[in-house]
């Protein structure tokens, strides 16, 4: 007799979420739920829904409902159960011992489908981590559950292999990787600081999963990062130079893309990723207009962006997807400057640059001086790191009209100034 190959069994999912009173509407949750299930590679089946006061503390939903779902999973040929929050461990303990089927959670979702996209090995470093701290708290109900199909959602990436060793194991390896993500963080915390001292500043892309921050930096600096129309299609950042008008330059980067109830284990791991909005001179949010969600995935961007602590910035918000908009016209009130875009036909990218352009000359220092012929190493540093706008030869000199940055304007100032 042949062994399955246990790759190839599909894995058939019921949705399950919980109303709260006062809570977001759990339809449209479960509607981006089951987008994500759809990109981790499962098919899902039906969705229940239980309308409570708050989470059942020990089964997620009462007992009726659990029922309920029984009689669904065994209809409908169902594998397992999703949950639209991320469970406690006696939660899915329970839920797998009542239902005798895997049972997953949010969470658990969006870390497998991080584990099949990352790419370097600061990705998977932080993917591992995100993975070994969720299943640290949940070894027995997950090994019970995910032991059931043999494979699939949940098993993949760096950390599959370690589902099967004890907590002592799993700390140990938290340790080591906590090693080698701060050897990760320090390389990166020089490249920021060499950024700084090159004076070049730094605009951060970001914005909700799918919202098209990755068709927006190919489109203005032909980065070469993978379009997809999926959740996550991109989680390692990416860093270009943007060209200005008057020889300007600004470094543009990407960031992982935001979702609502984003796991805490993710936020922590990706920390030093997400940071790049942080320590970012503007920021670069773009929105799906088109999507009905967008005021609530805009909420929960602003919500992100508080939580790691990249508040107080210059917000140039793009109104992104405007060749499918339909409808009344989306607004952000929290930003700075507003500029509706495609970033996929080029529209509107050359207002955004004129804002960009604007932004800088806010922050620059505006001289005309007279320079020496053997200073002219001085209009050099200017053209590179500031906004040259004109140059005239004279007898006595070189006459510059110019833009530059505060942190040089003392240094690249003539002698005849000091």
């Amino acid at each position: 007799m042949q062994p399955y190959d246990m790759k190839e069994l599909e894995e058939r999912v019921i949705l399950v979420g919980v109303q709260e009173s006062f809570s977001e509407d759990v339809e449209e949750s479960l509607d981006e739920l089951a987008e994500l299930c759809e990109t981790a590679g499962a098919l899902v089946v039906g969705r229940v829904i239980q309308n409570r006061e708050k989470i059942h503390p020990g089964t997620y939903v009462g007992k009726g409902k659990i029922e309920e779902i029984a009689l669904l999973m065994e209809e409908l040929g169902a594998t397992g159960i999703v949950c639209d929050d991320e469970l406690s461990p006696a939660q899915l303990n329970n839920l797998e011992k009542e239902l005798d089927c895997k049972v997953m959670d949010r969470t658990l979702i969006i870390l497998d489908i991080f584990a099949a996209r990352a790419n370097t090995s600061e990705g998977n470093i932080q993917v591992e981590l995100a993975q070994l701290r969720y299943r640290a708290a949940r070894l027995v109900g997950l090994r019970n559950s995910l032991s059931r199909l043999g494979g699939g959602i949940g098993t993949r990436g760096p950390g599959e292999k370690k589902l099967e060793i004890d907590r002592r194991l799993i700390k140990d390896r938290i340790a080591q990787l906590n090693r080698e993500l701060k050897e990760v963080r320090q390389h990166r915390d020089i490249t920021r600081a060499q950024r700084e001292k090159n004076q070049m500043p730094v605009a951060a892309i970001v914005g909700y999963t799918n919202a098209g921050k990755s068709t927006l930096i190919n489109t203005l600096t032909n980065a070469g990062v993978l379009e997809e129309d999926k959740l996550f299609a991109t989680l390692d950042p990416t860093t270009r130079v943007l060209e200005l008008s008057g020889r300007q330059q600004i470094l543009v980067t990407d960031t992982v893309g935001f979702i609502r109830k984003l796991p805490h284990h993710l936020i922590e791991a990706f920390k030093s990723t997400l940071e790049e909005a942080k320590y970012a001179d503007y920021i670069l949010h773009v929105v799906d207009a088109s999507n009905p969600q967008a005021e609530l995935q805009m909420h929960t961007v602003y919500e992100t962006l508080r939580e790691l602590g990249a508040t107080g910035k210059k917000i140039i918000t793009l109104l992104n997807k405007q060749d499918q908009v339909q409808g009344e016209a989306l607004r952000d009130f929290r930003a700075d400057y507003t500029v509706k875009c495609s970033a996929r036909t080029g529209e509107g990218l050359e207002e955004l640059k004129d804002v960009l352009v604007k932004l800088l000359a806010e922050s620059q220092i505006y001289l005309e001086e007279l320079y020496t012929y053997k200073e002219a190493g001085k209009i050099q540093i200017i053209r590179e790191y500031g906004s040259l706008l004109s140059e005239e030869y004279r007898e006595d000199g070189i006459f510059v009209k110019a833009r530059v940055p505060a942190e040089i304007f003392v240094s690249v100032m003539p002698k005849s100034h000091k």
